[in-house]
């Protein structure tokens, strides 16, 4: 059995060497027999020459849930076929084939979704997930700006609220009218909540992603009061078209959105060592 230990590596580092976990990870990996190799990836093409081995299972040593994300967009850009071909017995409903399961040893910190997905932490779980070879496979949510998101993403939330347009599927969640508070496009239960609001109730596992839209409303007919109404609904593709501009958070990556994006939903595509 091969199987690569991945750490990703800031570019400005002069030192980086190899971390203390990822070490006790390769003892335990090599105790159970593995070959072992480990790689520093700088770059996304020294992800993609890391992960390019079929045979190898792939252990990320990481921090954080961005670097997470950097190695799943990866392997979904390395698994893509060609826009013209349709490989045979890709699953229905899917753009991607099943991505290479992926194990993730906590470094430093410890990535969220490592937690939310109930994946092992300590080297010797890890170890022991690797070489025992269970699988546990998990929807991801691609969009068309090319990137990918296992919890999901917030737009919005705070003290700024913003008008869009909220469509999934067929059903309009939000129609440029109104101020929104906070949208959350959940996979995982990362973003499920705002400003302590419970917006969404998501399973990565399901098949579909789960959108809330939490909008103030104004009720009562004589002593009228703000309350805020949160529109749920699930479904396989949203469009979220902001007027002008919105901030957001997609697996601990922070941006800003100022055009259409459609985020849908690939069951199924991730896999973890579990």
């Amino acid at each position: 059995m091969n199987v690569v230990v991945l750490t990703l590596v800031e570019s400005d580092c002069s030192n980086p060497g190899p971390r203390t976990q990822a070490l006790h990870l390769a003892d335990e990996l090599k105790a159970r027999g593995a070959a072992v190799r480990t790689v520093e990836a700088r770059t996304a093409e020294d992800i993609d020459a890391a992960a390019a081995d079929p045979e190898e299972r792939i252990v990320l040593a990481a921090d954080t849930d961005e670097q997470v994300n950097a190695v799943l967009a990866r392997l979904t850009r390395l698994a893509m076929p060609a826009p013209s071909k349709r490989p045979e017995g890709l699953p229905d409903g899917r753009t991607v084939p099943d991505l290479p399961a992926l194990a993730v040893l906590p470094l430093g910190g410890t990535p969220g979704i490592v937690a939310r997905l109930g994946l092992p932490e300590k080297p010797a779980e890890v170890a022991e997930a690797v070489t025992g070879g269970t699988v546990r496979r998990t929807d991801l949510m691609r969009h068309d700006g090319g990137g990918v998101a296992i919890d999901g993403v917030r737009l919005g939330g705070g003290d700024r609220p913003w008008r869009g347009v909220v469509n999934l599927d067929d059903v309009v969640l939000a129609d440029g009218s109104e101020q929104i508070l906070a949208c959350v496009v959940a996979n995982a239960d990362g973003y499920a909540a705002a400003d302590d609001m419970v917006l969404a109730e998501p399973d990565p596992a399901d098949g579909k992603i789960d959108v809330a839209v939490a909008v103030p409303v104004t009720v009562g007919r004589f002593r009228k009061r703000l309350r805020i109404e949160v529109r749920r609904a699930k479904g396989r593709a949203v469009a979220v078209h902001p007027a002008g501009s919105v901030t957001y958070i997609q697996d601990g990556l922070a941006g800003e959105l100022g055009r259409k994006r459609t985020w849908w939903v690939e069951p199924g595509a991730a896999g973890w060592y579990v």
